[in-house]
C-alpha cells in the first residue's frame, strides 16, 4: 500500500503529464469551442497542480530545485539568443 507521500508524489506526476497532453491538444484544435473548453480544463489542471505542489512542499514531501544564479540565467539567455 502506498503511503501519503508517495500518493502526492503520483498525483503531481499524472497532472502534469496531463498538462502536457492539454497543450498539445490545445494547439492542434481547430474547434473554437472545444479548443476553450479545453483551455479551462487546462486552467483549473494547472490551479490544481500548484495547490497540490504547495501542500506536498509544507509537508517535504516535494523539494524544488534550487533557484537558478543570475550568470547561469544570462549564460542560457545567451545561448538561445545564438540561434
Amino acid at each position: 500500500m502506498l503511503n501519503e507521500k508517495a500518493l502526492v508524489n503520483d498525483a503531481l506526476s499524472m497532472i502534469n503529464s496531463s498538462l502536457t497532453n492539454y497543450a498539445n491538444a490545445i494547439a492542434q484544435c481547430t474547434n473554437a469551442q472545444l479548443r476553450s473548453t479545453l483551455q479551462q480544463i487546462r486552467n483549473s489542471d494547472e490551479q490544481f497542480q500548484y495547490d497540490l505542489y504547495k501542500i506536498a512542499e509544507q509537508k517535504g514531501y516535494y523539494k524544488a530545485a534550487k533557484p537558478a544564479s543570475p550568470q547561469d540565467i544570462q549564460q542560457v539567455k545567451a545561448d538561445l539568443g545564438a540561434f
